[in-house]
């Protein structure tokens, strides 16, 4: 069998991420802080498949392909130069595959410190929500230099279908922001339109017919607009994972000097519903947010 893949983070993304890759043959040594993730992967994968360090620097010590699935850019640096974190153990020759949502400006600084002691460092985001991320067929961006491309890519198509080039490293981080700043806008839009609906005595599904036959159609529309019309707001992505990947885009904003007027909105109205109703709701729940506001 080959060396193992590194793995660091079995989250809600992370941990059906990683069971793919046992599934398509791959050793894991795996790290993650909570017990009951660790449990869940080693349930039902092969003998000797999966391993388990207690640090982020005993994964660099024992892969040479390292994925990183953790919830934001501070926990990234944390992970990586932090008290034996990954650059205390890092080897000439090892890839290192951020796959978090990432501030594209943190991902650019710690490019070079991976590649000072001679390693690589791609940004792999991923898009497709947890879902995707259970039958593998998420859609994954990624930016960096052709060799490690190749080196990554048998990892990538064990957790995802679609694999998209970006550009330099930072880019997939960049656009993976940008294109949840535009799912956001189109669910805030969808939640308004079903609520002033509602109000002109609409058939709500109807409604959802002609959004999806013209050209309202949004992947809202597609997927999840029956369940905000019936309430259940079936989990699929959070809303604190949402509010987090507008905070990145508004970094982008800032970043560039565009004066973004729709994402200031999607920031505003996301952050209010994330006071409200917490971060591990879905993002349908936007819809309910705002209802209860009238």
């Amino acid at each position: 069998m080959s060396a193992p893949i590194g793995f660091i983070g079995l989250g809600m993304m992370g941990l059906p991420m990683s069971r793919n890759l046992v599934q398509a043959g791959h050793a894991l040594l795996a790290c993650d802080p909570s017990e009951a993730a660790r449990a869940a992967l080693a349930e039902g994968a092969p003998a000797g498949r999966v391993q388990f360090a207690a640090t982020p620097a005993a994964v660099a010590a024992g892969a040479d392909i390292i994925v990183l699935m953790l919830p934001d850019s501070p926990i990234v640096a944390k992970v990586m130069e932090g008290e034996a974190g990954v650059l205390s153990a890092l080897r000439p020759g090892q890839l290192i595959i951020d796959m978090s949502s990432s501030l594209p400006g943190e991902t650019r600084r710690l490019a070079p410190l991976v590649a000072a002691r001679g390693a690589s460092y791609i940004d792999a985001p991923v898009s497709g929500g947890v879902t995707k991320a259970r039958a593998g067929t998420l859609a994954i961006m990624v930016g960096g230099e052709d060799a490690s491309y190749a080196k990554a890519e048998p990892a990538l198509r064990g957790m995802g279908e679609a694999l998209i080039r970006t550009g330099a490293v930072g880019s997939a981080h960049a656009m993976k922001a940008l294109n949840n700043f535009i799912y956001a806008a189109g669910q805030l839009a969808v939640a308004e339109a079903l609520i002033m609906g509602r109000k002109l005595d609409l058939d709500l599904g109807i409604l959802a017919n002609v959004l999806n036959a013209s050209s309202g159609r949004n992947i809202t529309t597609e997927t999840k607009v029956k369940s905000m019309i019936g309430g259940t707001y079936e989990l699929g992505f959070s809303l604190g994972l949402m509010r987090k990947d507008l905070e990145t885009a508004g970094a982008i904003a800032a970043e560039t000097g565009v004066d973004a007027a729709s994402l200031a909105t999607c920031r505003q109205r996301w952050s209010e519903a994330m006071a409200a109703l917490g971060p591990r709701v879905d993002t349908t729940e936007i819809h309910r947010f705002l209802e209860r506001r009238g």
